[in-house]
């Protein structure tokens, strides 16, 4: 959520609102969406981009292959393709499938370099995105989760106004937080055929709890889930 700049979570937002106006317009009878429900696929083409330009061109798999299956829509619905082509080339989904698991082994297998940021835009579609954050006025941050994870690892940031924000939407996905093991993190997510757990250890007994927390997570949980460690 970088303030002056569109973030990924509002684009996502954006154009799940815009599929919805058009379903309503089209159940209504209020107006003939025909024609431009033949681009709709070209606004996951814009999504997949944004979030290939947002993360820097790290998280390259899983957007180039929501650009490929959504460019593929497009052209087919424009008849400039034909289903004989697209049953000659699928098997290229499978060879990007194999090479997401590898790029995310070889992710999970090297050290993620600190981001000296105060707030974080993450997403991982059909894919993984992972950021270590490093502040000292840290505010929060917003990961989305779609077919697809994120993983945030907070333990070298400080909140000198509490408490921080992070916004989470998933949808079969997961989003992972690791954050301080002393912080005091509230948990406002609604969680609809999904989960969102706290898994890090019990506070002793009689230990001191603070009056605000350092974090609230808030968002939305849909066949997926949010975890914090």
């Amino acid at each position: 959520m970088v303030r002056g700049r569109v973030s990924t979570q509002a684009l996502t937002g954006a154009v799940i609102v815009i599929i919805g106006v058009l379903l309503l317009l089209s159940t209504t009878g209020v107006y003939d969406v025909g024609i431009l429900w033949r681009y709709v696929p070209s606004l996951f083409i814009l999504l997949g981009g944004w979030a290939l330009y947002r993360s820097g061109f790290r998280n390259i798999t899983g957007p180039i292959i929501l650009i490929i299956i959504a460019g593929t829509v497009q052209l087919l619905v424009l008849d400039i393709i034909t289903g004989d082509v697209i049953a000659s080339w699928w098997p290229v989904l499978i060879v990007l499938f194999g090479l997401s698991l590898l790029f995310g082994h070889w992710r999970r297998s090297r050290r993620v370099p600190s981001v000296a940021t105060d707030d974080f835009d993450l997403i991982g579609i059909f894919g993984g995105s992972d950021q270590r954050v490093a502040s000292t006025s840290f505010r929060g941050g917003s990961a989305t989760a779609v077919f697809g994870g994120v993983e945030v690892d907070l333990r070298e940031v400080e909140v000198d106004d509490p408490p921080a924000v992070v916004t989470a939407t998933v949808l079969f996905g997961g989003v992972e937080l690791e954050v301080p093991e002393d912080w005091v993190v509230h948990i406002d997510a609604l969680p609809i055929f999904g989960a969102v757990e706290d898994e890090r250890p019990r506070r002793p007994s009689g230990a001191e709890v603070k009056a605000e927390p350092d974090l609230i997570v808030t968002g939305f949980v849909s066949f997926g889930g949010i975890s914090i460690k």
